[in-house]
């Protein structure tokens, strides 16, 4: 079967992954709707879909049997699927393999080169891959992505400070990392940020709301935006609402309490639909220590929020101009948090002006930048994916 060079293949662990793994859904989406034949090659199937699958997607399912072993870890099952991937590659032949995730990005170009297919392999990185490098497994990781992501035809990073990172890791030049920012404004987005929200914090008349979304865990650093709200809400009225779920909601409520503020935190959980809320807030906080992008902080753009981030690696400075659309603060310091959060509430900027920032990061934007990639030259190009800042 000769090569379709409209044929696209998008390869990712599972339908109901993280963030990177629905961007690459999004993305399909848009491939598809462009007019290419677009599969998408999911090492696991039966994983519950964070999303629908459009119509002019198909779905390609691995689906070693093993890989659904409960005692089996992540790692092994993945590997266990490159034989798959090889018998997938070899019996259609798409014109470009586009992978995400390290997991996939180690398998992918093996399976290519078991079989020798002239498909054009490109690996999408999403986040540091030297953060944090703190045992055995992640070492091993570190050590997989200098060996095997050279084996790529290109790497896409989705900031400026990841393609950084990632060429401090794999020894390639830096001019051999192309940078595509995420697809986060999409016409869902649109709609979805139009309903309606019941919560009686919103109501009008009641004190500013912060808002905070992302997984309990120590990379948001939400234990710094508790303290920070804790000063601010020693100056003036406020509320704060953290959504999202994860392994430090119990250390979170008792230091909420120990601070003296647990009456005006609220942590409700995992919200499919946060969007209400951030078109409701008065500001939108994230407090990480690290990010690859920082995609929620778009997210808020579009929806016409104000947003103060840390200036972590990477994204959220290079989402918000180096600060020109929004205050960027060191990591760790709740005090220079608290007071760019009052600064904000006292002198809130134009939504307008952020909604044409966010619109910088729509999915036709990125679409666009991604298909100059795939379906351009090899190696040693880059599309022409460079943001204005104007």
């Amino acid at each position: 079967m000769a090569e379709d060079h409209r044929h696209l293949a998008l390869f990712i662990l599972s339908l109901s992954g993280g963030g990177a793994q629905q961007r690459m859904m999004t993305l399909a989406h848009a491939f598809a709707a462009r007019g290419h034949k677009v599969d998408l090659v999911v090492v696991r199937s039966q994983d519950p879909p964070r999303q629908e699958i459009s119509p002019l997607v198909r779905l390609v399912a691995l689906d070693p049997w093993w890989t659904y072993l409960p005692w089996v870890k992540k790692g092994p099952w993945t590997l266990a699927s490159i034989p798959a991937l090889a018998r997938y590659l070899r019996r259609e032949r798409p014109a470009v393999l586009l992978s995400c995730c390290h997991l996939v990005n180690v398998i992918a170009p093996w399976a290519r080169a078991l079989t020798r297919v002239r498909t054009k392999l490109v690996i999408r990185i999403g986040t540091h891959l030297s953060r944090p490098a703190v045992n055995i497994q992640k070492r091993f990781e570190l050590w997989q992505a200098r060996h095997f992501y050279p084996w790529a035809d290109a790497i896409i990073s989705i900031s400026n400070g990841v393609a950084d990172d990632v060429a401090r890791v794999t020894g390639l030049p830096r001019e051999r990392i192309a940078m595509i920012y995420n697809p986060v404004v999409t016409p869902e987005l649109q709609e979805k940020m139009r309903a309606p929200l019941d919560h009686p914090w919103f109501a009008p008349g009641s004190p500013p709301v912060l808002l905070a979304v992302g997984r309990l865990v120590a990379q948001k650093d939400f234990p710094t935006l508790l303290k920070a709200f804790a000063r601010v809400r020693a100056i003036r009225p406020a509320r704060l609402v953290i959504l999202g779920e994860g392994k430090k909601r119990t250390k979170l409520e008792r230091l909420a309490r120990q601070l003296g503020v647990a009456a005006d935190v609220a942590l409700p959980g995992f919200v499919l639909n946060p969007f209400p809320y951030m078109v409701r807030a008065s500001v939108f906080v994230l407090s990480s220590a690290w990010e690859g992008f920082g995609n929620v902080v778009a997210e808020a753009m579009a929806c016409g929020c104000p947003v103060v981030s840390t200036d972590c690696p990477s994204g959220p400075a290079e989402i918000l101009d180096g600060g020109a659309y929004g205050p960027l603060v060191p990591v760790g310091d709740d005090a220079a948090l608290a007071e760019a959060i009052l600064s904000v509430l006292k002198r809130p900027p134009d939504p307008n002006r952020l909604r044409t920032r966010a619109a910088l990061f729509s999915v036709d934007h990125t679409a666009d930048r991604y298909l100059e990639l795939l379906l351009g030259p090899c190696r040693g190009e880059q599309p022409k994916n460079t943001i204005s800042h104007e």
